[in-house]
């Protein structure tokens, strides 16, 4: 039904999710995000209450398969599930249950996990993976949806395409960034044109908002279109990724 690529940004600790399925609106229901305790996707037969259980399972220090287990403990449907994710550390896990359709499975690395079920093959996370392990020079975002659209080169879910989201949170009240397409032939690709829009045109004012270090962030009209002009420019002189 659905796979995804739950990453943390080394350098940055901000964390990332990104997404597909042949269903309408994945993003929806499938990837949640606590800052400080862990990024998941619930997915599968997707439970949110089970998502929010884990996740409140890890804050309070359980351990990933101690949350995981709690958290389903009692769903009846627990062997249809499939839950992965990264903690605030770094540290990846994975659960997918007995009953997943098939292809199913996951992959766990350094700070990332990555995991589907009723996929066109075992490639699709394989792919997904390599992609991400190769891009490390690329930004967080722009490597979470590039690691995707490899998935979607060798199959994606075997049944085709319809959604896709891009959810990174950082240390801010707001996410850094929120993305996503609901109903679509090819959603990665309309997903990949509507980040590179976003990069280039909302990434500047997301710069100029207020932060928890400084509540008013940049709020007089002249000087946050200066700023934005000049984010613009250093963007476009490479100094910023």
């Amino acid at each position: 039904m659905t796979w995804s690529i739950v990453a943390r940004d080394a350098e940055s600790g901000v964390l990332g999710v990104a997404i597909s399925s042949r269903v309408i609106a994945v993003g929806a229901l499938c990837p949640w995000i606590t800052a400080g305790v862990a990024a998941l996707s619930s997915q599968s037969y997707t439970s949110p209450v089970a998502a929010e259980r884990t996740l409140t399972n890890l804050a309070r220090g359980l351990g990933f398969e101690a949350a995981i287990a709690k958290a389903l403990e009692d769903d009846r449907g627990r062997d249809w599930r499939q839950i992965h994710g990264v903690d605030a550390e770094g540290s990846a896990f994975a659960y997918t249950g007995a009953s997943c359709v098939d292809w199913c499975g996951h992959w766990t690395g350094d700070a990332v996990s990555v995991a589907g079920n009723m996929l066109a093959g075992p490639a699709v996370v394989e792919a997904t993976a390599s992609a991400w392990l190769d891009g490390n020079r690329r930004p967080f975002a722009h490597r979470l949806l590039t690691a995707l659209e490899a998935g979607q080169t060798v199959g994606g879910d075997k049944r085709g395409q319809q959604s896709a989201a891009l959810l990174v949170v950082g240390a801010e009240a707001h996410a850094e960034v929120d993305l996503r397409v609901d109903e679509h032939a090819t959603p990665i690709a309309e997903l990949r044109r509507i980040f590179d829009m976003f990069w280039a045109e909302r990434r500047p004012y997301y710069a100029t908002l207020p932060t928890r270090h400084d509540p008013s962030g940049i709020f007089e009209p002249e000087a946050r279109e200066a700023f934005v002009a000049a984010f613009k420019a250093a963007a476009e002189r490479g100094r910023l990724l």
